[in-house]
């Protein structure tokens, strides 16, 4: 019961990231034409900084490695095959690392989905300053890496013990003779 439990968890949270994106997806490929930029209405003064603009790409997350689509969903596969592999391998105290896995798995298969979908190509849509447009799926792989590094990096500081922080327990210290203090 408490492995059904695990991958529902790891499947809810990739279900939500491969249904925000499709659905995402979809409003932009149905309401801004390839090329376009949209923003609304009175949010003009934003268009320097952030806008929506459907693209799309053949490549990685970012507009990467361009043409290479072929191999990234063979990669998708393989990583979505390890995480659930490994996923209940995981503690439970370690809620970061199967968050991060949720996420990345979630990103991968909702930019296969479009690959699949429409021969290899990925939208986009999200436009921030002059970085490369990217999608939620991106934005998703992207954020469950800075999890599992936040994560490794916050337990490291846990399990690490300060200088001086190996002292004898109490019981083991041998008893201060009476009234030896009060000769000091």
């Amino acid at each position: 019961m408490n492995r059904i439990r695990n991958y529902a968890t790891l499947f809810l949270t990739a279900g939500m990231v491969i249904g925000l994106d499709q659905i995402t997806k979809t409003l932009v490929r149905a309401n801004i034409p390839l090329g376009a930029t949209w923003l609304p209405n009175g949010w003009e003064w934003l268009a320097p900084y952030a806008r929506f603009v459907h693209w799309y790409n053949t490549g990685a997350a970012f507009g990467m490695f361009q043409g290479y689509g072929w191999v990234f969903t063979i990669l998708a596969f393989i990583v979505t095959g390890l995480i659930i592999y490994y996923y209940p391998q995981v503690q439970d105290e370690d809620w970061w690392l199967k968050l991060a896995m949720g996420l990345q798995m979630g990103g991968a298969l909702g930019n296969v989905f479009d690959r699949l979908m429409f021969e290899g190509r990925v939208t986009d849509f999200i436009s921030v300053g002059m970085f490369p447009v990217f999608n939620v799926a991106d934005s998703s792989i992207t954020i469950g890496v800075l999890v599992l590094l936040l994560g490794v990096w916050y337990k490291e500081i846990l399990l690490q013990k300060p200088i001086g922080a190996e002292e004898t327990p109490a019981e083991d210290q041998p008893a201060e003779p009476a009234g030896e203090s009060a000769r000091e």
